[in-house]
């Protein structure tokens, strides 16, 4: 079956020696939209940044049937929408506008295509009045959705995203809920906000201490009271 998403007893140290993943084995079909949760250190971020080479461990992790190695680095980081958590990490321009279509011109694209994907990442996040706006004037929620519309003018084929509901006021989070919910791409998104997780996602993947230890329906692992208590998650 083609996964959007294989990786394969992927095993990461880092430099300084700590063992950061031990063995993460992990599948998701196109389509799926999956939380991952455990307590911070359990290597969620260090997983993520697998997904798109910024990290190289052992094992193997495969994008869209592609290896993640060196010669495919290229379609790998256009396949995989990688949004941290920190919004300020993702944009750097003076303007929406050009934070947004930064990704699309560094493909070459020709510059009436690359307006028409701000276009529509702009309204897939519903930002369209702010196209002309100054990026580090916004709220931290709105910096959220333009951080998701920079991938998203790639045309991803899934979103990784990074605690994305952290920091944000009840009103914000609400439209991200319902944004998230919207969006086509396959997800994979790692919180620690087990109500979002409830409402969102079919799946989930716990992980602790560098290791998959669970992998299921939503529901059923929200039910599991010892699971969670195990793992440091709290019962939404």
């Amino acid at each position: 079956m083609h996964h959007t998403l294989d990786v394969k007893d992927l095993r990461f140290k880092y430099p300084d020696g700590h063992e950061a993943l031990f063995g993460v084995t992990l599948s998701i079909a196109p389509g799926e939209k999956v939380a991952l949760v455990g307590p911070n250190g359990a290597g969620k971020s260090t997983l993520m940044l697998h997904f798109n080479g910024v990290l190289q461990g052992e094992g193997e992790v495969r994008v869209c049937n592609m290896p993640v190695q060196k010669d495919t680095l290229g379609k790998v980081r256009a396949a995989v929408g990688l949004v941290f958590q920190d919004p300020d990490d993702q944009l750097f321009s003076p303007t929406v506008f050009e934070d947004v279509a930064f990704g699309p011109l560094h493909m070459g694209l020709p510059e009436t295509e690359v307006r028409q994907r701000v276009k529509e990442a702009l309204a897939a996040v519903r930002m369209t009045d702010y196209i002309d706006r100054v990026s580090h004037h916004l709220s931290v929620g709105e910096k959220k959705r333009i951080a998701i519309a920079t991938v998203l003018s790639m045309n991803p084929e899934i979103l990784v995203l990074d605690e994305p509901s952290a920091g944000l006021d009840p009103r914000a989070r609400r439209t991200l809920i319902n944004l998230l919910r919207d969006l086509p791409q396959t997800m994979l998104i790692s919180t620690h906000d087990m109500r979002l997780v409830a409402e969102l996602f079919s799946r989930t993947v716990v992980m602790d201490h560098g290791r998959v230890v669970a992998d299921g329906p939503t529901a059923q692992i929200l039910n599991d009271a010892a699971l969670l208590e195990a793992h440091g998650l709290e019962k939404p």
